[in-house]
């Protein structure tokens, strides 16, 4: 299944990309957030490649204004078809497309797939996790920390640098580096960061693919509690 699903989301970036090289015109959601052709599209692609590949999975995707009720527990997947919408719209290459499944409120897999930057993420915890660039496959894992200090990823169009100040205080810091989108969660998982706090609003559909992933590569993603986070919060 997770080859099938790689396929789907390399259709869904070449789709995006074709989009990308054109003039990007956009809308605003009702929610503030942008939305391009690129998004749709991509929602397009995969919803319809999930319901051929899986026909009894229900699909929750950032796109479908009429979400399918899912029950806690449930198995379905979760998408965001283009996630770091505003980093496709400053055509900086760090936008992703993000497919999980979900199961008992834990991703079973995962592929996050960047095609500006021409890598594709994939896992499934407790087996594992790779990127796929330049024809090559290779294998995932999280890094222990350096002495120097952690490598802390902020996001790049939702920063609250106060809060991400506050939250750093008591810890030793080498250097914090902003990025877009999931591939946050898959530079912790590649070894070229250890720590990402979220300190504001997400979604689980901009998380879910990223958690796989990062699970898969021997990493955690916790609560500001400690505890591990699970999704949904709530039945869908």
């Amino acid at each position: 299944m997770l080859e099938s699903v790689i396929e789907l989301c390399q259709q869904a970036g070449d789709a995006v990309m074709d989009i990308y090289s054109e003039d990007i015109k956009v809308e605003i959601k009702n929610d503030l957030s942008p939305l391009t052709l690129a998004d749709l599209k991509s929602n397009e692609i995969l919803v319809a490649g999930l319901k051929k590949l899986t026909p009894n999975i229900p699909i929750i995707s950032e796109e479908i204004s009429q979400q399918e009720k899912i029950k806690l527990g449930a198995k379905f997947w979760m998408i965001d078809p283009l996630d770091g919408t505003k980093e496709f719209i400053k055509r900086n290459g760090e936008f992703t497309i993000n497919v999980a499944l979900i199961e008992n409120r834990q991703p079973i897999l995962g592929v996050v797939y960047a095609p500006a930057l021409g890598k594709l993420y994939a896992g499934i915890p407790e087996k594992n996790a790779f990127v796929l660039q330049n024809g090559g496959r290779k294998l995932l894992n999280c890094r222990t920390p350096p002495e120097q200090g952690l490598t802390v990823l902020g996001s790049r169009s939702h920063a609250n640098e106060q809060l991400l100040t506050d939250f750093l205080a008591d810890k030793k810091i080498a250097e914090i580096i902003p990025a877009g989108s999931s591939l946050k969660f898959c530079l912790i998982a590649e070894g070229q960061a250890d720590l990402y706090p979220r300190l504001g609003p997400t979604m689980e559909w901009d998380t879910a693919a990223g958690h796989a992933v990062l699970l898969a590569a021997g990493g955690e993603v916790n609560n500001l509690d400690g505890e591990v986070f699970e999704l949904p919060k709530t039945e869908l």
